[in-house]
């Protein structure tokens, strides 16, 4: 494995490590980033199912975006993911910004979310 692969993969369990301590029965919010597009899934650890999920590649998003890369983007997915919170009844998560720097695609995303009804 490369250096830089296994150091994301450390930070990455140091983030989810904390978050299992804090979360308190909350599902996670967690988020994948990856060089084309953006994917975000609420899941419940208890029982290790994934509650609601949003991506740059569904169908409600593929036409309106002009590419899954960008802060739009992951503005769109952030709002999308609080309405299918919403309509499961979920209102709040813990967010799990995997090995990924608090900055960018990443914060857009977790801002959209938010505008849109999720506390975290």
């Amino acid at each position: 494995m490369s250096k830089t692969k296994e150091l994301f993969e450390r930070r990455k369990a140091r983030v989810r490590t904390s978050l299992r301590k804090n979360a308190i029965g909350r599902p996670r919010l967690s988020v994948f980033r990856s060089g084309m597009h953006i994917y975000v899934q609420i899941i419940d650890d208890v029982n290790g199912s994934t509650l609601a999920a949003a991506s740059t590649v569904d169908k409600e998003l593929k036409g309106k975006l002009k590419t899954g890369a960008n802060i739009d983007a992951a503005k769109a997915v952030g709002k999308l993911i609080a309405e299918r919170a919403a309509t499961k009844g979920i209102k709040e998560v813990v967010f799990d910004r995997g090995g990924y720097i608090y900055h960018g695609r990443v914060k857009a995303l977790a801002d959209a979310a938010r505008e849109g009804g999720l506390a975290f």
